[in-house]
């Protein structure tokens, strides 16, 4: 899990819904990484993402608050510049062609993470 995912989900947890200016002062990340990850967390389910009408004019502002009794599953991420898909050693083995049951048929022997083919 990405470290500012969990600074995130930390900072909506118990908390009534906040605003990216909140998030952005509280956390110190730059603008542009705050909104990547905010987006693919909402696309994943982690967080909910509402819009709300502004005060005076412009654009409506969104709130973000954390999805409640959800369960936080690693799942695969992409990396929207370099296009790499990154995923936990558990997921990969769910999806090796190479792996029955712990055991690694290209290896001839355990599935472990440190010596899988498939990762490079």
């Amino acid at each position: 899990m990405d470290p500012i995912d969990d600074q995130i989900i930390n900072a909506l947890k118990h908390r009534k819904p906040r605003r990216f200016e909140e998030l952005l002062s509280k956390l110190g990340v730059s603008h542009n990484t705050l909104r990547l990850h905010l987006d693919d967390m909402a696309e994943r389910g982690e967080i909910t993402k509402e819009k709300r009408p502004s005060k005076g004019r412009g654009r409506p502002g969104f709130v973000y608050s954390a999805v409640s009794g959800s369960v936080r599953r690693s799942a695969p991420r992409v990396n929207r510049v370099t296009g790499v898909v990154s995923l936990s050693f558990e997921r990969l083995s769910r999806v090796c062609r190479f792996e029955k049951g712990g055991y690694c048929k290209k290896l001839r022997g355990r599935c472990y993470a440190s010596g899988c083919p498939q990762i490079r």
